[in-house]
């Protein structure tokens, strides 16, 4: 069995190097700390990486690109992106052995190119397990840090909502609506930065927005699940508070 798991800074939960230490540990694990790595221009920093299992393992340091898809969920892009700084990183070392209950530091290092777009670059550091060769015991396991590489330059901030639309997922109603950020820099939407406002009038009822986080230069989904009890067609608001404070706003028409 191959077991992938991918951290990142929107969903993630991560074992403390201390975890396992009695009887009951797994034979194989592997922990990181940070899970996000922020490096202002050509900077480096450090990565540690534990092993909490019984066995000891075999792991590989290696370089990909990060992505987010529409509903932020985290995703390892192999071909890069037109923002992508994996070209810019170096991850030293490359390979390297954890014995059970050890650590070890994982050194990471960006040179940020003279002529890039300013603003933030991201990549993933991918740390692999080999598979174990004792029989009957093939468990490989990633973890994937994300780095975040702010290449110097002016800051542009802008977030802009899109359209609202209702889709069903069995038998649950989605509000999805569309944020735009074309500013240069990774938004985070937080729970509150984002409200919908549902109801017919003479009243509405307020639901807040799950947070995620937006990529520059990209547009994506945050959503909320209808529980209410409104059906037909209502009225829906959208609210946004923008960079600089200002809470933008946009109503739609929309069957429940």
């Amino acid at each position: 069995m191959i077991r992938t798991a991918l951290l990142a800074a929107v969903a993630l939960v991560l074992v403390p190097a201390s975890a396992g230490a009695g009887p009951t540990r797994p034979p194989v694990g592997l922990t990181a700390t940070p899970a996000r790595i922020s490096l202002a221009g050509s900077a480096g920093a450090a990565i540690r990486v534990t092993n909490p299992g019984r066995e000891a393992v075999v792991v590989d340091a290696t370089r990909a690109g990060f992505g987010l898809d529409l509903r932020g969920r985290p995703r390892v892009v192999l071909g890069g992106s037109r923002r992508a700084a994996t070209a810019w990183l170096t991850v030293r070392p490359t390979r390297f052995v954890l014995a059970a209950g050890t650590s070890a530091t994982v050194a990471v290092s960006a040179r940020v190119p003279a002529s890039v777009e300013p603003g933030d670059h991201d990549a993933l550091v991918l740390l692999t397990t080999r598979p174990s060769a004792r029989p009957g015991l093939a468990v490989r396991m990633r973890l994937g840090v994300v780095v975040v590489v702010r290449a110097p330059g002016r800051v542009a901030r802008s977030l802009r909502l899109g359209g609202l639309r209702v889709r069903r997922a069995g038998g649950a109603r989605l509000l999805e609506l569309w944020v735009a950020n074309a500013g240069n820099v990774t938004e985070t939407l937080w729970r509150g930065r984002v409200r919908l406002l549902v109801g017919r009038r003479g009243g509405s009822a307020r639901i807040l927005v799950a947070p995620r986080e937006l990529r520059p230069r990209t547009s994506g989904l945050v959503q909320v699940v209808y529980r209410g009890p409104l059906r037909g067609r209502v009225r829906a608001r959208a609210e946004l508070v923008d960079p600089a404070g200002r809470v933008v706003r946009r109503t739609f028409r929309i069957r429940l």
